[in-house]
């Protein structure tokens, strides 16, 4: 991954312990809003909440960019944090299997990270 922002996010979420994080390229699909998708997973709604927390802190540290908007905090389901040209998703496993973004768009380059356990 070339793009620091990109990079960030990745870390950050490995720090606040997301599952099965996906790198969704959308950079070939003229009508995407977003250059990437980065969409993981957590095993509650208080982990939910912890991983994106984490994830926002940790690039504010680390790059010093602030997240542009963020939805879902309240009710921890999915969680939706805009970078500009990244949206992170963090969802529960069952709402993440609910809208199955990966399927939407599996004709996108999607780059599997390793868990960090």
């Amino acid at each position: 991954m070339q793009d620091e922002l990109l990079t960030s996010i990745v870390a950050g979420l490995q720090n606040g312990k997301a599952h099965d994080i996906q790198v969704i390229d959308m950079r070939k699909f003229d009508e995407a809003a977003f250059q990437y998708f980065v969409v993981c997973e957590g095993s509650s709604s208080t982990q939910v909440y912890g991983i994106a927390n984490t994830l926002m802190k940790s690039v504010r540290e680390e790059i010093g960019q602030q997240s542009l908007g963020v939805v879902g905090m309240e009710n921890r389901m999915w969680i939706a944090i805009d970078y500009g040209h990244i949206l992170v998703h963090v969802f529960l496993p069952e709402t993440r299997q609910f809208y199955s973004l990966e399927s939407l768009w599996e004709d996108a380059k999607i780059t599997s990270i390793e868990d960090v356990d």
